[in-house]
């Protein structure tokens, strides 16, 4: 009888060391699956963030031809050749929007117009305590086109392409800029002259 208990605790402890050993294996392949998939991104980032300059002065046909595909014939209020985008700013739905193309003439986003209120309350409450001495100025939010791998630049400074809101803040001679995610959290973007 004694035989039969040591054997069944010597197999319960065989069991449980191989079975801890296969947990650490598991967690040791998740980190590395982890980290390859880390330096993929930051290559793809890499890459995304080499953003091609438009050359010419004047805003391409096929902008312009992508623009009424994507808004169903919207009217261009106005037209705009920057650096890298064509903008384009017009009215939708009693809205001003702007639509920014790329070098291949997609569209990375559009930007609008909103209030404080449109924030995440997380933001909002963040900003009220961590802000309070500065006076909240304009909103902008940007609707990222997930379909683009171009990133996009505002207040001259290229971001990951994803939906935002920016929310100018001032306080005497300093303005800045505060990026906030759809979560609510809030990060310094910039500071503007």
């Amino acid at each position: 009888m004694k035989k039969v208990i040591v054997l069944a605790a010597a197999a319960i402890v065989t069991v449980s060391l191989y079975a801890q050993s296969n947990d650490v294996a598991v967690k040791k392949e998740i980190a590395s699956l982890n980290s390859q998939e880390s330096v993929i991104k930051k290559e793809k980032r890499t890459e995304k963030k080499e953003l091609r300059k438009l050359e010419g002065k004047e805003v391409s046909y096929m902008a312009k031809e992508a623009f009424q595909r994507d808004f169903d014939r919207v009217p261009a209020i106005y037209w705009e050749r920057l650096d890298n985008f064509d903008k384009v700013t017009f009215f939708k739905d009693g809205q001003k929007i702007s639509a920014f193309y790329d070098y291949d003439a997609k569209l990375v986003g559009t930007t609008s117009n909103k209030t404080f209120a449109d924030l995440p309350v997380k933001a909002r409450n963040f900003i009220n305590n961590k802000y309070k001495d500065y006076t909240i100025g304009d909103v902008i939010f940007f609707d990222d086109n997930e379909f683009s791998e171009t990133d996009m630049i505002l207040y001259n400074k290229q971001f990951a392409d994803e939906d935002n809101y920016f929310v100018e803040l001032q306080k005497g001679d300093k303005k800045i800029v505060v990026q906030v995610n759809m979560e609510g959290g809030v990060f310094y973007y910039t500071q503007l002259k």
